[in-house]
């Protein structure tokens, strides 16, 4: 369908840029369609969202929760017809998108909760005045969104953002324009003030141009290390501006003197599988113990992988893979498939799908144990690296030889090895029998080295939304004494 692309100051606008569509990954359907922002509807965003920033910053606290909340009751009566749009957009089961929903919905509480806590009002007395530290926004905020959780993850910037009290310039993927405009529907319908919340669809140029803009307070952006990079460089010149950077990971899962090997290949699965392995948190390394008890597990994990279901998303009988986003992100897994195996990787579960036009692809294990040169990169798809080692040290060496650390994990009866890996594992999400897909909202979500940039999302958001401000506070000029080499006049009578 045509539609009115960008919402900007408060009214839905067709962009004047080149034409975009959506398509359904499974099916090849057209979904969307409209035009990009050009660099001047840009402009106008972000001149809007500028202009705006006073009246919202001055906004009661109260108040803006009580808009934010009506956008909340507004996605909540609309979650099915929500949760249909991403699935067809994304390819991916609506179990999953109904949980990504509930993801969306459950922010809000968080948000205020977060805010509440790590941006408080404090006050302290002292003996001539009030130490006090209340909270600011920074202004104009920027969030670029992802492909794979094209609802979740830009809310995750975007209300802990607007609550603070920042306007939001939001450039969702270029892949999922229809979420991103049926998500900025509910907030319009909310009654947000016009430029407090704008939409700009568009491709790597208007990302670009974004970056490049000395009018940007702050960004927040989800995606490779790649374009994280090129933000970086494009920052340098605003040590002003406040970056909140999540970019992927090349994750490592420990398997380990672990007797349940069914709950273990179950984890396993959940780790690197879910989502068609299309989440920065996705287990990508796998290492276990090079004797029997790690070759069961394998054989365990090889059995279970070979049975998953899948296909497209259906109200009915759902799978739990779907297709990747597109047929060219498909090819790129195949592409790395082929390029490890030149370099002696062993197939243990090799691709079944050779097709070059469909994004449908099968679970990958590929043995790498005696391979080197590989690089270091995230494969965003359902790939899987096998490392055999006989040493837990090996095995933590194997899991910290990545210049990444979103997550890492451990699946283990021993909780001594899971304290010693806890020490040593270089992540910002170390997880214990669980999956390493399982981080918790009401946590901190963030990585080191090539995964982020020391600013966790998640319950953490409130940090990155907001900055202190530190004041001293008397009623009356005072100083507590007074300085030496500093006399007083008396005034004669």
């Amino acid at each position: 369908m045509h539609t009115n692309s960008l919402y900007i100051n408060g009214e839905w606008i067709s962009g004047k840029g080149s034409s975009m569509q959506s398509e359904n990954p499974s099916t090849g359907s057209v979904l969307w369609e409209g035009n990009s922002a050009t660099i001047l509807q840009l402009q106008d965003a972000l001149l809007a969202a500028a202009a705006a920033t006073d009246l919202w910053k001055k906004t009661q606290l109260p108040k803006r929760k009580e808009l934010l909340s009506q956008a909340h009751s507004i996605i909540m009566q609309k979650r099915e017809e929500f949760a249909e749009i991403i699935s067809n957009e994304t390819g991916k089961p609506f179990w999953e998108t109904r949980g990504e929903l509930n993801a969306v919905l459950n922010k809000f509480a968080i948000s205020y909760k977060a805010y509440d806590v790590r941006c408080a009002f404090t006050h302290s007395a002292l003996t001539q005045a009030t130490s006090v530290t209340r909270h600011k926004p920074h202004g104009v905020a920027a969030v670029l969104g992802p492909y794979n959780f094209p609802a979740h993850l830009p809310n995750g910037h975007i209300i802990p953002a607007l609550l603070a009290g920042n306007t939001i310039v939001y450039k969702p993927s270029e892949l999922t324009p229809a979420t991103a405009a049926f998500y900025t529907h509910c907030l319009a319908e909310a009654g947000l003030p016009p430029g407090v919340f704008n939409l700009v669809q568009g491709g790597s140029d208007i990302g670009a141009a974004i970056s490049e803009n000395p009018h940007i307070d702050a960004l927040f952006f989800t995606g490779s290390w790649l374009t994280g990079r090129k933000i970086l460089e494009k920052s340098l010149d605003y040590p002003n501006r406040i970056l909140a950077l999540e970019m992927g990971g090349n994750n490592p899962l420990i398997v380990w003197d672990c007797q349940n090997i069914l709950q273990a290949a179950l984890t396993t699965i959940h780790s690197a599988y879910i989502t068609t392995g299309q989440r920065c948190s996705c287990a990508r390394r796998l290492i276990v113990q090079d004797n029997e008890q790690g070759n069961s597990f394998v054989n365990k994990l090889v059995e279970m992988s070979k049975a998953l279901q899948i296909g497209p998303p259906s109200k009915t009988n759902d799978p739990f893979m779907g297709p990747l986003i597109n047929a060219q992100a498909a090819q790129k897994v195949r592409d790395a498939y082929n390029s490890f195996l030149q370099k002696g990787a062993k197939p243990i579960m090799g691709l079944d799908n050779e097709n070059e036009s469909s994004a449908f692809v099968s679970p990958i294990l590929l043995d790498c144990t005696e391979v080197s040169g590989l690089k270091d990169e995230e494969i965003f798809g359902p790939f899987l690296q096998l490392y055999r080692t006989d040493t837990f040290e090996n095995a933590i060496a194997l899991a910290n030889n990545t210049s990444y650390g979103l997550c890492a994990g451990i699946l283990t009866d021993n909780m001594q090895l899971y304290s010693k890996f806890w020490q040593d594992a270089k992540a910002g999400i170390i997880n214990w029998n669980a999956p390493l897909t399982g981080a918790s909202s009401n946590a901190p979500f963030g990585g080191l080295g090539k995964s982020g940039n020391h600013r966790p999302s998640a319950y953490y958001a409130a940090d990155y939304c907001a900055y202190p401000v530190a004041s001293m506070e008397a009623a009356i000029p005072s100083s507590p004494f007074l300085p030496q080499g500093i006399t007083i006049q008396k005034e004669s009578t």
